[in-house]
């Protein structure tokens, strides 16, 4: 494509920026249109004009729908990150308005979220009564992603495998425990290796969960494998599949500790170096966020 020499500013706009992200979060112009409301050929004409005043393709389309070609992914990362600045420069700007004092997007994994947050946000609420949270609960991986990609201010999660460019901060630790029937053998000790668990059958979390995840890498390391017996979704799900004899599971203890009425169980302590994990709030940069997420991030550390 011919190289135009328009200032960037009077060769685009937002609009057609916000289309290209969409059509390449779905893969498909078709699913694009619906999701933005825009008619499909309405949105490959503004795609086009995109790759023309930009000077290069964008997208390569195939049988399946479209994925962005190199161009195109460098495009789509500083798009995000006008989004992203778009959304912090609303967010400050609402809290100079009567009556407003902030919003604040927070992606939580589901061991914070059950564990610590909802005493720490519910004590900063009342101090705060005007600043709203968004919270959200994923799993670690999809934590770190959102805040990477801009669709959350900050997250809380474990950060045993890495943040990348992100920043950290620190705000909890938690312990897992092997989680048993009270008539289970191993309920009776005092602590437990991972390692002595690997020949029963086991009640799991997602796959992608960093508490599986852990196991996972624990047992390849020892040359074996988990015998996953099932999968759930939740914690108060594995406590009930133990509870009726489905195997054993690994949790943090506080979890379970707030759970205990989820049947007759036992917590032993995992006396493996990775049992013991980090949970932190992590942001692309602490500094720039806005006041609100600034206020509860500084309420979130003094909550160690």
């Amino acid at each position: 494509m011919p190289h135009i020499d328009r200032p960037l500013t009077r060769r685009m706009d937002l609009t057609s920026l916000q289309m290209f992200v969409a059509v390449c979060e779905t893969g498909s112009i078709g699913k694009a249109a619906e999701r933005e409301f825009i008619a499909p050929s309405a949105l490959s004409k503004r795609l086009s004009d995109l790759e023309l005043a930009l000077g290069s393709q964008l997208l390569q389309r195939h049988s399946r729908g479209v994925h962005p070609t190199p161009a195109g992914q460098s495009l789509l990362h500083h798009a995000r990150s006008v989004f992203f600045s778009l959304d912090r420069m609303h967010t400050e700007l609402t809290e100079y308005a009567d009556g407003a004092k902030g919003q604040v997007r927070v992606h939580a994994s589901i061991s914070a979220t059950v564990q610590f947050l909802p005493e720490d946000l519910g004590a900063f609420i009342r101090a705060h009564q005007g600043i709203k949270i968004d919270l959200e609960e994923h799993l670690s991986t999809e934590v770190i992603r959102a805040v990477e990609e801009g669709a959350a201010d900050f997250g809380v999660c474990n950060t045993a495998d890495g943040v990348g460019e992100l920043q950290t901060l620190p705000y909890r630790q938690d312990q897992l425990v092997l989680i048993a029937p009270r008539t289970h053998a191993l309920a009776r000790e005092s602590s437990v290796a991972f390692a002595d668990t690997l020949a029963l059958d086991h009640v799991g979390l997602h796959s992608n969960s960093s508490i599986y995840v852990a196991m996972r890498q624990a047992a390849t390391a020892l040359g074996q494998s988990i015998k996953l017996r099932i999968q759930v979704t939740g914690l108060d799900a594995m406590c009930r599949m133990i509870h009726n004899g489905l195997g054993v599971g690994v949790m943090p203890l506080r979890a379970f500790t707030l759970m205990h009425s989820a049947g007759e169980l036992a917590a032993v302590p995992l006396t493996d170096p990775w049992a013991h994990r980090r949970i932190e709030l992590v942001a692309r940069d602490f500094s720039t966020l806005p006041r609100s997420a600034r206020l509860l991030v500084d309420h979130l550390k003094s909550s160690l």
